[in-house]
């Protein structure tokens, strides 16, 4: 769509009430959160339904927004994380919820499709998260939101809510350890 302008941090505040700022912040960071999603998960029908999940519980948490704890994709990837790890304790919990049985029968042929090359484009992204298991859960998810998800170390530091110096001290730590356990997987598959 021309002339659209995109979100300001203005606008994230009112996502939950203005149908066309919500129109603007959902296309400019529906991608990332596409790609967030497909990076965590295999199953088209679960990232499906965790995309809008994570738009759902923005406009939910809207108000919650503060500017100057960073940029607007670095507050939504931070609702991403919580949403995504609410689904997998709500997995353990329960594997067999009837309300994702029924929502998969919700899409086509070609949404499935388009589901599928996304996440088989991101196989190599869950390889790294295989690697990412064996750091502990604080060290894990900075490096995910720095180095899989692209944000500065500063909004990470903040939607983590550690001080930055502390979180460039366990990012390097952390590079270290994931490097070695994915030695193997490179030796692999470059001979």
């Amino acid at each position: 769509m021309s002339g659209v302008t995109p979100p300001s941090a203005d606008d994230v505040g009112s996502i939950a009430t203005d149908p066309d700022a919500f129109e603007r912040f959902y296309r400019e960071h529906l991608e990332a959160v596409r790609r967030f999603v497909a990076r965590r998960v295999a199953d088209p029908h679960l990232a499906a339904d965790l995309t809008a999940e994570i738009f759902l519980a923005a406009v939910d948490s809207a108000s919650a927004y503060r500017p100057h704890r960073g940029v607007p994709q670095a507050w939504l990837i931070g609702v991403a994380r919580h949403v995504v790890a609410g689904e997998f304790r709500r997995q353990s919990r329960d594997r067999a919820l009837a309300g994702r049985i029924s929502g998969r029968r919700l899409l086509d042929p070609d949404s499935l499709g388009r589901i599928e090359e996304r996440i088989d484009a991101e196989r190599q992204a869950r390889q790294l998260y295989e690697a990412l298991a064996t750091l502990p859960p604080r060290d894990r998810a900075l490096m995910e939101l720095v180095a899989v998800d692209g944000l500065s170390i500063a909004e990470a530091a903040a939607v983590l809510g550690v001080k930055p110096g502390t979180a460039r001290v366990r990012l390097h730590r952390s590079r270290a350890r994931v490097q070695l356990q994915l030695q193997p997987f490179v030796q692999e598959v470059l001979p």
